[in-house]
């Protein structure tokens, strides 16, 4: 009876634990097919995301520039380059020949109290600018008389305003240039559209719709073009009349010194 009992009670430990192990793997079984419903779930998102992301400004302007074509984009893009180098140049030197022209001035009519025209030469001698120059020149001459000096500080004063004006104009000839090379473009693209239209003896949007797309992308680019030199054009000219308004003050100051040292 006890023999029976015991083989009974194993009997059932070994049916316990045939469930209990069957249990375990279909729980490990339905965890492995939701983790793989979530990865598959996952990955098409991570497509869609990639799908969406649009591309960044830099890329989209490079594909409209190659689209545009090398030949009058390419000109378009020199015109640009030119442009930039010449208004950087002319605001590094503008702004180097900028100077505070009321110190100048006190310091030479001080240099001329105490020291005479030498002294006062000297000063402007140690000075960069374009009003200094002028000063130099003044007071170079003005041992031949006060309107010897006037004479000097106006005719140097032209040459000084030559200076600052200097390729200034090449500025405005790209300015001009840019759009026009960009709507040269766009009307050969415009005449090779039509064509098109003319060899395929069929008025399609596909047949036409490429060339006029590239054709008004060569005006865009030399639109962009001339309104970036613009404003560096803009502001250079600001620059050279507040430089030449200096001048002018400064060389009226002087002249002023002149007449009173002369008393």
């Amino acid at each position: 009876m006890k023999k029976l009992f015991s083989n009974f009670a194993l009997s059932i430990c070994m049916l316990f634990s045939i469930n209990f192990a069957i249990a375990q793997e279909e729980v490990s079984d339905a965890s492995e097919e939701v983790v793989q419903e979530e990865v598959v779930q996952e990955v098409p998102q991570a497509e869609e995301t990639e799908e969406v992301a649009a591309p960044s400004f830099t890329q989209e302007l490079k594909k409209r520039f190659i689209e545009g074509g090398p030949g009058f984009m390419g000109i378009v893009l020199l015109c640009l380059i030119l442009g930039l180098a010449i208004a950087i140049e002319r605001i590094i030197f503008l702004n180097l020949a900028t100077t505070n022209s009321k110190k100048l001035t006190q310091e030479v009519e001080d240099a001329l109290s105490s020291g005479g025209v030498d002294a006062a030469l000297e000063v402007c001698r140690n000075t960069k600018g374009p009003v200094a120059s002028i000063f130099y020149q003044g007071l170079d001459r003005a041992g031949e008389g006060v309107e010897s000096a006037e004479k000097a500080v106006v005719a140097y004063g032209g040459v000084q305003m030559g200076q600052l004006e200097k390729n200034v104009s090449w500025i405005s000839l790209f300015i001009a240039l840019a759009p026009m090379l960009g709507f040269m473009g766009t009307v050969i693209g415009m005449i090779q559209a039509f064509d098109k239209i003319e060899a395929a003896g069929d008025m399609q949007p596909s047949l036409v719709a490429g060339g006029i797309k590239v054709a008004l992308l060569t005006t865009v680019f030399g639109l962009i073009v001339a309104i970036i030199l613009q404003v560096f054009y803009n502001y250079i000219v600001a620059k050279i009349d507040s430089i030449v308004n200096d001048m002018e003050d400064a060389s009226i100051s002087l002249i002023d010194i002149l007449v009173a040292h002369k008393k």
